[in-house]
């Protein structure tokens, strides 16, 4: 009778730990991820840095490719004045200009393409 209990309490204590084990790597894995939900990459910086260079640069490419949309054309990013800048809503206190800048036109084109997809690279698309 003991030999029956121990194997059933062995079995109980091994099937606890592997769905322990299942549960913590899977935790583990989307804490990984969680930092990269928005597509971008971390070149550095500070939180707030980066957030307020992607913020801007997103919201200024949407504003410029909403208005280039508007005129059924597409424009090349050195052509806009805040892209070439890209120090909209910069301040010494987040460090880095040259990293906040890197971050800014990154976004920046990709609110753009957002909002204007009529770009050279689909111009020989038919759908």
């Amino acid at each position: 009778m003991k030999t029956r209990l121990a194997k059933v309490t062995q079995f109980a204590i091994l099937s606890l730990l592997l769905i322990g084990i299942g549960i913590a790597s899977t935790s583990t894995a989307a804490a990984q991820r969680r930092n990269r939900w928005d597509g971008y990459p971390n070149w550095g910086g500070s939180y707030q840095l980066r957030e307020t260079a992607l913020n801007a640069g997103y919201n200024e490419g949407t504003k410029e490719g909403r208005n280039d949309r508007g005129r059924n054309r597409y424009r090349n990013y050195t052509e806009f004045g805040a892209y070439n800048d890209a120090t909209h809503d910069y301040s010494s206190r987040l460090g880095d200009r040259d990293l906040y800048r890197r971050y800014y036109r990154l976004a920046f084109e990709r609110g753009y393409d957002t909002e204007n997809q009529n770009n050279y690279n689909n111009r020989n698309d038919r759908n």
